[in-house]
C-alpha cells in the first residue's frame, strides 16, 4: 500500500515527523516498509511563463527567450529545448538555485548572450529519470505546465513536492488499511488525534438545478451468497475526455496507479480513498440490465489487459442480457470499458465475499488492486457511501446528470458481540489496564462497545474482519497502549529449592557414551512396511498411515530395529565388515496412538578392529551386555532370559531396573539373517529413554585407609538357578563390613553331580575405621552362608585368599 503523505495529513495531521510517524505506524502492526521523498533536494525554481522567444544569433539549435518570474521585468534566458515556445510556463531555476547532483545555477554567457537563469526539463528536476519519456508533456525536453500555474510560485510549492510516499507491508489480516482512510483511521487511533474525514453527501441532494434522474438500470443478483450488496446507478451526459485535476493525478501517481482518462481515474482514486473498488461500465455497451451471476459451462472473456479467458463455474461475473462484462470483483471487461468518447456511464459498487474471490485471480495469473481487497475483505457498511463518493467527484470533473441508486441486498456478515474480561486483559498483557483505560482505547479504536461489571461487550466495526475473538481485541488494546510502553518485567514468583533425588543425563551425553564405545549413530524414517513390523515386532496390528509418502512406509515403527537393520544391510551391499550402529527416536504403539522415546544399537562383525594384539572373533551377546550396562552405569540392571519374535531362542534377555522393564537384548534370530541377507552374527539392544535419563546422585563415601580381607565362597546349586539370583540376594541382606561381591568361576563336572554348577564369589571386607577381627569376619561369612542356603545352595568350600 503506497500513498502521499500530504494525503494522509489532509485526514489526521499529527505534531510529528515523517520518520516519528513511520515509527509510530510500524510499532503499531502497519510496518513502514519504505520512506521516500517524491522529489530530491533542490532551491529558487519558479513557475515561469515564456513571453517571448528569437533564435540564438550565433547558434542554430539555441532560442533566446524572455521569460516572466513574477517581478517587474522579465529575465533573458537562453534556452536549447525543442518544446520552448511563446504562452507556455514551465519551471525556472533562478540565479543562485541549487539543483539535484549539486549543480548551481549562475550568469553566464552563452555564446556571447548572457543568460539569467535556466528553464528546467523534469530530468533536469529529478523528476523523471529521462526527458523524453513516456508522458507528453516530458517527451520534448522542458516540464510544461498547466496553464493556471501562478506565475512566480515556487515550484516545490505547486507541485507539493515536499511530500513524503509511504509504502507499507501489510499483513493478510489488515485489509481495512488498505486505503488512505484506514491508515487515517489507524493513525488517529495511535496518537489520540482527530479524524477529519471527507463529507459525502448524496447525489440528490447536490443537485441543485438539475433534479436527478429517476430511470435507473435493473439489477437482478443470481449469486446472492456470493454478493451480498450491489450498488448501481446511472450517471449521463459525462465528458469522459475531461483533464483530471492535477491533484487528483497526482495522489493517483503517487499511490502507484496511473492516469487513465477522467471516469477511470475517478473509480481508481476512491478505491483508494476509501478502500472500495468500483467499476464504471458504458451504458452504451449494455444490452439491458445487470445481472451478477455465476460463469456457465464455455463461456469467454476478453478483460481490460486483452486477454481471453475462459470462464470457470465458479467464477462470479457482471453480466447484462448478452454476455459477460466484469470478472466481479477482478478486473472489467474489454468490450464494456469507458473511453473518452463515452457519455453516459453506470457507476458499480460492491461488496463481494471474500470466498468468492479468493483463489481466482491467482488461478488466472493475474493481480489486480480491487481482487488484492475483495479477497481480504472490504467494508461493505461503506460501500453505498464509496458510490456517493465517486458520483460527487465525477459531477465536480465530468459534469452530467445521476440517477437514484439501484441496491440489492441480501444477508452481510454479522459482527458477533465478543465479550472482552478486564482480568482477562491484565493476565495476557502483564499490565494494570483498569476499566477507564481499556474503555478509552476502544473509543479510539472507535469500537461500539457496552460496559458490563467484569468487562465489555464489543461490535466490531464492519471494516474489521480480523477480529472475532477476545484475543484480538487484547491484541488491539496492547497495540494502541505502545508495545514501547509496556514495561519489561522478569517473571515474578515464589521459588523453593527442593531435596534432589535424582539429576537427568542429557541425550547428548548418552549418545557420547555409545559413541566413545564405537557405535555410529543413523537416523532413519519412523515408518516401515508392515511385514517388517510382524516379523520383527511380532505386532499384527500397526498404527496405519492414512496417506503414506510410499507403500513401503505404510505404518508407523513400534521398535527402531526395523530402521537399523536397513541401515546395517546398507553398509553391508558398501562391503564393510564391522558395523555398529545406533539411533535415539520415537516408537508408536496402541490405538491411542501412545509414543515412546527410545534407543537401540546393534554390531555385527567382530568385536575389534583388525589389528595384530588381538586375535579376531565375532560379537557376541556378552559385548553388547557391557555396553549396556555402560549406559546405565551406575545404576544396576537384571538381565532375565526371555522369548522375543526378532531374537535367536536362548540367546536373548529382557532388562530390568529396579523391578520395572527397561528393554531387551538379544541376537537376531537366524530367519531374520536369512531373510534379511545378512551373513554373520547380529546382536542387538533396545531401552526406553524415560528410564535411562534419571540416576541417582552420587554421594561421597570416605576411603577406607585400612586394608581390604578377601573370603572366597564355593557353592553348588542347581543348573537353573542364575548367579543373578544368588548376587541379588546376597547384597539385599547387607552383611557387614561387605563392600565388594563378585563371581570369578564357574564349574560343571561330574564332581558336582549332573545338573548342577559350582559357582566361586569374590567377598571382600573392610571397613574405614578399624582393622577387622577374625570374628568380625566370620560373622559377616556365616550370614552369607546362610543366604545362599536359603536360596538352595550348598557350601563347597570357604576360605581366604
Amino acid at each position: 500500500m503506497k500513498f502521499s503523505e500530504k494525503w494522509l495529513r489532509t485526514w489526521v495531521n499529527p505534531a510529528l515527523s515523517s520518520a516519528e510517524l513511520a515509527h509510530q505506524l510500524t510499532m503499531a502492526g502497519l510496518e513502514v516498509e519504505v520512506l521516500e521523498p517524491v522529489a530530491p533536494a533542490f532551491n529558487s525554481v519558479v513557475v515561469a511563463e515564456v513571453l517571448d522567444v528569437k533564435k540564438h544569433p550565433n547558434a542554430d539549435r539555441l532560442n533566446v527567450c524572455q521569460v516572466n518570474v513574477g517581478e517587474a521585468q522579465p529575465l533573458t534566458i537562453v534556452c536549447g529545448a525543442s518544446n520552448v515556445a511563446v504562452g507556455v510556463k514551465v519551471p525556472c531555476a533562478r540565479i543562485g538555485a541549487v539543483l539535484p547532483g549539486d549543480f548551481s545555477i549562475k550568469q553566464a554567457k552563452v555564446r556571447s548572450v548572457e543568460s539569467f537563469g535556466m528553464l528546467c526539463s523534469a530530468k533536469e528536476l529529478g523528476l523523471a529519470e529521462d526527458s523524453d519519456g513516456p508522458s507528453a508533456e516530458l517527451r520534448t525536453g522542458l516540464l510544461i505546465l498547466s496553464a493556471d500555474a501562478p506565475v512566480g510560485k515556487s515550484l516545490r510549492e505547486y507541485l507539493e513536492l515536499d511530500d513524503t510516499v509511504f509504502t507499507l507491508k501489510l499483513t493478510p489480516n489488515r485489509a481495512d488499511c488498505l486505503s488512505v482512510a484506514g491508515v487515517a483511521r489507524e493513525v488517529a487511533a495511535i496518537v489520540g488525534g482527530k479524524l477529519n474525514a471527507e463529507k459525502i453527501e448524496a447525489a440528490e441532494k447536490i443537485e441543485a438545478i438539475v433534479p436527478p434522474l429517476i430511470n435507473t438500470l435493473s439489477v437482478n443478483v443470481e449469486a446472492p451468497a456470493a454478493c451480498p450488496l450491489y450498488c448501481g446507478r446511472l450517471v449521463r451526459g459525462v465528458n469522459a475526455a475531461a483533464t483530471t485535476p492535477l491533484w487528483l493525478a497526482r495522489r493517483l501517481e503517487r499511490s502507484g496507479v496511473r492516469s487513465i482518462n477522467a471516469v477511470v481515474d475517478i473509480t481508481n482514486y476512491v478505491m483508494l480513498e476509501l478502500g472500495q473498488p468500483l467499476h464504471a461500465f458504458d451504458l452504451a455497451k449494455l444490452s439491458g440490465g445487470i445481472t451478477v451471476r455465476m460463469a456457465r459451462t464455455g463461456e469467454e472473456l476478453i478483460l481490460l489487459n486483452g486477454r481471453n479467458i475462459k470462464l470457470q463455474d465458479d467464477m462470479l461475473l457482471i453480466a447484462d442480457d448478452v454476455r459477460p462484462l466484469a470478472l466481479a470483483g477482478i478486473m472489467g471487461g474489454a468490450g464494456s470499458g469507458v473511453e473518452t468518447d463515452t457519455r453516459d456511464v453506470f457507476l458499480e459498487s460492491a461488496f463481494f465475499a471474500p470466498d468468492a474471490i479468493a483463489g481466482k485471480a491467482r488461478r488466472l495469473a493475474i493481480a489486480t488492486d480491487s481482487s488484492h481487497r475483495f479477497e481480504r475483505g472490504v467494508d461493505f457498511a461503506a460501500t453505498r457511501s464509496a458510490l456517493e463518493r465517486a458520483t460527487q467527484l465525477m459531477l465536480d470533473i465530468c459534469g452530467g446528470q445521476a440517477s437514484r441508486i439501484s441496491e440489492v441486498r441480501g444477508t452481510l456478515p454479522k459482527r458477533e458481540v465478543i465479550v472482552l474480561r478486564t482480568d482477562r486483559v491484565k493476565r495476557v498483557l502483564g499490565i494494570d489496564l483498569d476499566t477507564k483505560q481499556i474503555a478509552a482505547l476502544l473509543q479510539r479504536l472507535q469500537f461500539k462497545f457496552e460496559q458490563q461489571d467484569d468487562g465489555f461487550r464489543v461490535i466490531p466495526p464492519s471494516y474489521r474482519f480480523d477480529l472475532s475473538i477476545e484475543a484480538d481485541l487484547i491484541e488491539e488494546l496492547a497495540r494502541i497502549f505502545g508495545y514501547d510502553n509496556i514495561p519489561a518485567l522478569p517473571p515474578q514468583g515464589e521459588v523453593a529449592m527442593l531435596p534432589q533425588t535424582e539429576m537427568q543425563r542429557t541425550l547428548p551425553r548418552l549418545r557420547q557414551t555409545l559413541v566413545a564405545r564405537d557405535y555410529q549413530e543413523t537416523i532413519s524414517y519412523a515408518f516401515l512396511d508392515a511385514e517388517t513390523e510382524r516379523d520383527l515386532c511380532g505386532n499384527a496390528t500397526p498404527v496405519t498411515i492414512k496417506n503414506p509418502i510410499a507403500a513401503q512406509l505404510a505404518v508407523m515403527r513400534s521398535s527402531l530395529l526395523g530402521g537399523l537393520i536397513g541401515a546395517l544391510r546398507t553398509n553391508i551391499a558398501r562391503k564393510q565388515a564391522r558395523v555398529r550402529l545406533f539411533e535415539t527416536g520415537a516408537c508408536f504403539t496402541g490405538e491411542g496412538y501412545a509414543q515412546q522415546e527410545r534407543l537401540a544399537g546393534l554390531c555385527y562383525g567382530t568385536q575389534f578392529s583388525e589389528q595384530w594384539g588381538i586375535a579376531a572373533r565375532s560379537v557376541d551377546f556378552f559385548d553388547v551386555k557391557a555396553d549396556v550396562e555402560a549406559l546405565f552405569s551406575p545404576l544396576q540392571l537384571n538381565f532375565v532370559q526371555a522369548a522375543h519374535p526378532a531374537a535367536h531362542p536362548g540367546r536373548c534377555a529382557q532388562i530390568f531396573l529396579a523391578g520395572n522393564e527397561v528393554g531387551w537384548l538379544g541376537e537376531l534370530h537366524p530367519q531374520w539373517l536369512q531373510q534379511y541377507d545378512i551373513g554373520q552374527p547380529v546382536v542387538w539392544f533396545e531401552v526406553r529413554q524415560d528410564i535411562l535419563m534419571p540416576v541417582e546422585i552420587p554421594y561421597a563415601e570416605e576411603i577406607s585407609k585400612f586394608q581390604p580381607v578377601r573370603r572366597d565362597l564355593a557353592v553348588t546349586v542347581d543348573e537353573g538357578v542364575t548367579v543373578q539370583f544368588l548376587l541379588d540376594a546376597m547384597r539385599a541382606a547387607q552383611a557387614p563390613y561387605v563392600s565388594e561381591l563378585a563371581l570369578f568361576d564357574l564349574y560343571r563336572g561330574k564332581s558336582v553331580g549332573e545338573g548342577k554348577k559350582s559357582l566361586a564369589f569374590r567377598v571382600l571386607l573392610q571397613d574405614t575405621r578399624k582393622t577387622l577381627t577374625d570374628f568380625e569376619i566370620d560373622q559377616s561369612m556365616a550370614h552369607l552362608v546362610a543366604v545362599l542356603q536359603q536360596c538352595g545352595a550348598q557350601l563347597r568350600i570357604q576360605g581366604r585368599s
